[in-house]
């Protein structure tokens, strides 16, 4: 009982606009004093956790997400993109899903995507006709397949907590990626014409002439190569997750300031202290949220948990929609790292004893903070893109409702229930 008070303290805390990190040492305040544990003990157990080699990658994928917003990589992926399928029907919103894709692919992380990708593409959306609070929706939940797609922060914080293999976790949530992305641009072309009316660009539909294709190919192929250097370098054993995160910063900082030349000291000085923020803040939830831990360890409260579950419902099916809609209801109110630094390891327990392999739940976990992370009250995520698409949260709530009933749940109930999707890779590729 204490555990879910825990939570539920949790949640109030955000709510009333505790900022995040702090929100979790107030939390482990109460459980220490509750459970009269020994802060010294803790803080040692809490520091040796985030003295890891693979948490190294946490700064450096956040840094690289800065650099590609400011290096000018983002808009050469955007303008390749657009010029390859912008000018069909729904291409421009296909644009925007696809952009946010390959973004993810390089940065890891939804926040850098939903700033780097809105900015450029929203005003153009709207002169194709897009209303701005629909923009604003497929904005918000398309760049959560930087959370999908690997290499992914919130696999790395998955993959720590739980300790399973970052590979693994990075392959297990491929296929939800896909499918979530694939549903998005079917809905978006769907929607175009039957709820709202694009507009034809300048240049008229239908493809792009080859020389313009070639242009934008030849500007996008040092930006194109950031995925596959990452990706295949991760897959084809060449370096771990860490080595990868470095290579990508590496990378974008050679690309932004010798071949775009769109960064300088001041810019790139500026996402260095961005990305050391966001680090920072990350950092001391972690810190937090492993010294929680450890007090629900020592208690046995996931085991409780997993009895009580067990014990109320018997059905393993059931099971599973409890758990998704609490993973749901938890995002609504906490952003992704929380839910996966506190939520996941504690159902961790219950999963296993239903029979769902912990690779398989960090795809869970993800496609569950893609809903979450658009639904309010909290909706971290969804009011980022609206501050983009300078349009009201009410405005943008119903699109993204409805791009979540008809997208995020379906891709959400199809990973949870085909265990194939999320295993398939990481079983091919011999990480399981």
């Amino acid at each position: 009982m204490e555990g879910l008070i825990a939570i539920g303290l949790l949640m109030l805390l955000m709510i009333i606009g505790v900022p995040v990190a702090w929100s979790f040492a107030g939390v482990l305040a109460y459980m220490a004093y509750v459970y009269d544990a020994n802060l010294n003990t803790l803080m040692l157990q809490g520091y040796r956790s985030v003295d890891s080699v693979i948490l190294i990658a946490l700064p450096l994928f956040v840094l690289t997400g800065y650099l590609m917003q400011s290096g000018g990589i983002a808009r050469r992926l955007v303008d390749f993109i657009e010029v390859m399928i912008g000018k069909r029907r729904g291409g421009m919103g296909a644009s925007m899903v696809m952009a946010s894709g390959i973004f993810g692919a390089i940065a890891g992380t939804a926040t850098a995507a939903v700033a780097s990708i809105g900015t450029i593409m929203i005003g153009p959306l709207e002169q194709r006709g897009y209303p701005r609070s629909y923009s604003s929706a497929l904005l918000g939940i398309s760049s959560l397949l930087g959370i999908l797609i690997p290499p992914s922060i919130t696999m790395i914080l998955f993959a720590v907590v739980t300790r399973q293999s970052v590979a693994a976790c990075f392959a297990a949530s491929v296929g939800p990626a896909i499918l979530l992305m694939l549903g998005l641009i079917i809905a978006n072309r769907i929607g175009v014409g039957r709820f709202f009316n694009e507009v034809s660009s300048a240049a008229g539909k239908g493809f792009e002439p080859l020389p313009g294709k070639g242009r934008a190919t030849i500007k996008a192929v040092p930006a194109l190569s950031l995925p596959v250097i990452i990706l295949g370098g991760i897959y084809g054993g060449v370096f771990t997750p860490t080595e990868a995160a470095a290579v990508a910063a590496f990378s974008a900082m050679l690309i932004g300031f010798f071949i775009y030349r769109d960064l300088n000291l001041k810019s790139f000085a500026k996402s260095v202290v961005a990305a050391a923020e966001t680090t920072g803040t990350v950092i001391l939830i972690l810190l937090f949220s492993f010294m929680i831990g450890r007090i629900l360890a020592a208690e046995r409260i996931p085991q409780d948990l997993t009895e009580m579950v067990t014990t109320l419902i018997e059905n393993p099916l059931l099971i599973l929609i409890v758990v998704n809609l609490f993973l749901i209801v938890a995002g609504m109110i906490m952003d992704d790292v929380s839910v996966t630094v506190v939520v996941a390891p504690l159902f961790l327990p219950l999963m296993v004893d239903t029979g769902i392999h912990p690779v398989h739940f960090a795809s869970i976990v993800a496609c569950s903070v893609v809903i979450g992370a658009n639904s309010p009250p909290v909706a971290p995520i969804l009011y980022m893109a609206c501050r983009i698409g300078r349009v009201s949260i009410h405005k943008t709530v119903k699109p993204a409702l409805a791009l979540m009933a008809f997208v995020g749940m379906p891709v959400m109930l199809i990973t949870t229930f085909v265990p194939e999707l999320s295993l398939f890779l990481p079983r091919w590729l011999g990480f399981l």
